[in-house]
């Protein structure tokens, strides 16, 4: 986890330091420990990691230089972090932006969301999962519109926390919602036990107990995502792992 004392956790191997080369990403947090902790976490992946301690700087740099992702904490000194959002999509930027923050109500969400926010991660949160959020974003480009992940007729919002299919809201635990988002944003491709212990759990190495909770946590998800419905989206595949996909595989 991102702590009061600024350590990272364990951190999952990601892509080559050669894919995210030219990747630059803007740490806008008044923290100083976070930051730091942040800052030297992310250029241990590879990547180049810039700080701004203000909403002053922030906006300094955002404005002079440029980035391809923005970790944006809204409790800003000076320019608070909805303003530097604002000053960023005025400016016609397309730059990725995911929200720290310790706000977690639906009000921020849709205020960030209107304001142009692409993603966001509550504090305190994991290494593991922040870095599986910068790579869901490049992976994918700006978002638009609301960040919404669907596979046929399941959606999820993901400001709002809600999930429904076929219109009938699906009540999910924690845990149940980080594994199903998961899931749907690797739609159509088999996501193994090793990785979700990894990007979900925040484990570096799968073990035979932690692969029991996946299965158990995979088979309540499967009754509330695919019970009463014809067709199924979540799927085993044995010896494996699992897929998110319409219909048969």
């Amino acid at each position: 986890m991102i702590n009061s004392h600024g350590t990272p956790g364990d951190r999952p191997a990601g892509r080559s330091a050669d894919d995210r080369a030219r990747l630059r990403i803007l740490v806008v947090e008044d923290e100083e420990k976070v930051a730091k902790a942040l800052q030297e976490g992310l250029e241990g992946e590879g990547y180049d990691a810039v700080i701004a301690r203000t909403g002053e700087d922030a906006f300094f740099l955002i404005s002079t230089e440029t980035f391809d992702v923005v970790l944006l904490d809204l409790g800003l000194p000076g320019r608070d972090g909805f303003q530097i959002l604002a000053a960023l999509r005025q400016q016609g930027r397309d730059t990725r932006v995911l929200v720290l923050t310790a706000r977690d109500t639906l009000e921020d969400r849709v205020k960030g969301l209107d304001g142009g926010a692409d993603d966001y991660l509550v504090k305190p949160f994991a290494f593991a999962e922040l870095l599986a959020r910068i790579r869901a974003m490049v992976r994918r480009g700006r978002v638009t519109a609301a960040p919404r992940l669907t596979a046929g007729d399941l959606e999820m919002d993901l400001w709002t926390r809600k999930v429904s299919r076929a219109g009938r809201a699906i009540e999910l635990t924690t845990r149940e919602f980080e594994l199903l988002e998961h899931l749907l944003r690797f739609e159509g491709q088999v996501v193994s036990r090793e990785t979700l212990a990894r990007e979900v759990w925040g484990e570096k190495a799968r073990s035979l107990t932690l692969d029991n909770v996946i299965d158990t946590h995979v088979a309540r998800l499967r009754k509330k995502i695919d019970a009463d419905h014809p067709a199924k989206l979540i799927h085993t595949i044995r010896g494996v792992g699992f897929m998110m996909r319409e219909g048969e595989v």
